[in-house]
């Protein structure tokens, strides 16, 4: 079983003892989640600590895109309360990378690619991504390989 599996598993428990509502539902929704990825396709498997990153990364962007649905149509309460849930998600995410350092990774990543125009972006995005390992959205990483190849 992976390590992070049994962290939230353990924090889930300590969530439950100390009555914290907010983590308690947002810790069994992850885990419904990975209990979900897990018997995904033909065969029921365990999942390890990356795959259950990206069930973790996916959650977080699911409470990021309903908290911006929920505040563009004036459901505050919601929002807010998707927001914290994010919250809650992402702290058991690697921390994101800053600005400055996504720059220079998607740098070296067209300086190794030999990138030189829009056309090499995927190159440049599968060298970058290959770098930034779930540590910045894909959004933002293109974002920036479009600036620098543009």
């Amino acid at each position: 079983m992976s390590a992070l599996k049994d962290q939230l598993r353990a924090d889930l428990t300590t969530a439950m003892k100390s009555r914290d509502e907010l983590r308690t539902a947002t810790l069994r929704m992850v885990l419904a989640a990975v209990s979900a990825e897990e018997v995904a396709g033909k065969e029921a498997r365990e999942l390890s600590d990356d795959e259950v990153l990206g069930v973790l990364r996916r959650e977080a962007k699911r409470r990021r895109e309903a908290a911006e649905a929920f505040e563009s149509a004036g459901r505050a309460e919601q929002s807010a309360r998707e927001r914290a849930e994010g919250e809650v998600v992402a702290g058991y995410l690697p921390a994101q990378l800053d600005d400055a350092d996504l720059t220079a990774i998607v740098a070296d990543a067209v300086t190794r690619t030999g990138a030189t125009g829009m056309e090499d972006m995927g190159r440049v995005m599968g060298a970058a991504n290959a770098v930034v390992a779930g540590r910045a959205e894909g959004a933002r990483v293109a974002a920036e390989v479009r600036r620098q190849l543009g």
